[in-house]
């Protein structure tokens, strides 16, 4: 089959390339003729803009996203709809917001396009082990561009999970739970690390074992192991966690379900608190307990105004 990509960063530029290793043609346009270029070496036809994207596909079309989230998405489907016809595709595999792609599946659909939001999870490794591909939107357009799934996910690896937004949302969830198992691991490893009885446990080790058999291991803890073999005490790693938004939309769904969410909510706050140089809310804690107990507080050293300090 034949596909446009918009969008050859991470996740598109190998998605391209995992494509066109399984005889599918892939027509690709990136803001970034040199990302343009590189898809080009690996057997794309490049596109040197979106209405070039669209000229070189034969109808139906599909025209696959990968771009940020949020404003650049729609931008992008508003460049798209002049050039395109009635039954071409366009599909969304980033990670949008689900309420946003009910919107703009109407959007689409009153052109008299077809629409799918593409869940899709699998980071950098996806050229190698395939995506997970969470979609949602009508049965006819999900059978019609299969063969584009078959080829991008590993055996057992998509499927349609319901109409228009479900993709996103499914996959809003599955990001969600992500956060609460690496805060689980994340934790679980610093207790080791600060236990005092045991000052040489080996990290690695551990996480390699509990890799092999236990009830505990996933993908995510192999990713751990790797990151811990290259570098056993994170020396070279900061503490600062960003989050992409679908944490938090995450639990703003529960909240609007009335569905308790406590690790889910916990860990994004988590992340929120990663980003701190050092917290106020723990400073006023400290104030009180000074106040109502006269418990002893650190003070910050005096700033040296001295030359050269």
């Amino acid at each position: 089959m034949q596909i446009g990509m918009v969008g050859l960063g991470r996740m598109g530029g190998n998605m391209t390339i995992r494509l066109i290793q399984h005889g599918h043609s892939v027509v690709a346009y990136d803001r970034s003729p040199e990302a343009v270029q590189e898809s080009a070496r690996e057997g794309a036809t490049p596109a040197s803009s979106l209405e070039d994207l669209v000229s070189k596909l034969q109808p139906p079309r599909a025209v696959w996203i990968m771009v940020p989230a949020g404003q650049p998405v729609d931008d992008t489907i508003n460049a798209l709809i002049p050039h395109m016809s009635p039954g071409d595709t366009i599909l969304d595999g980033g990670n949008s917001r689900w309420i946003d792609s009910i919107r703009r599946s109407k959007e689409v659909e009153a052109h008299g396009l077809k629409w799918l939001d593409v869940g899709t999870s699998g980071g950098v490794w996806g050229l190698k082990e395939g995506y997970s591909m969470m979609i949602g939107g009508e049965p006819d357009t999900f059978k019609h561009w299969e063969p584009i799934f078959q080829a991008l996910a590993p055996e057992g690896g998509y499927g349609l999970v319901g109409p228009a937004g479900s993709g996103h949302f499914v996959k809003m969830v599955h990001n969600g739970i992500e956060y609460g198992m690496m805060e689980s691991y994340g934790e679980g490893f610093e207790i080791m690390k600060c236990a005092a009885e045991y000052p040489s446990l080996d990290l690695t080790q551990i996480a390699g074992i509990w890799n092999h058999g236990s009830v505990v291991r996933s993908w995510l803890l192999e990713l751990a192991e790797d990151a811990l073999r290259k570098d056993p005490g994170l020396e070279s790693i900061r503490g600062y966690v960003e989050d992409s938004g679908e944490g938090r939309w995450t639990v703003e769904a529960a909240i609007n379900t009335s569905v308790p969410a406590p690790v889910i909510a916990l860990s994004l706050f988590r992340r929120f608190a990663s980003r701190q140089p050092e917290s106020f809310s723990a400073k006023v804690l400290a104030a009180l307990r000074n106040e109502f107990g006269g418990h002893a507080v650190q003070h910050e050293p005096a700033a040296s105004h001295a030359q050269g300090e």
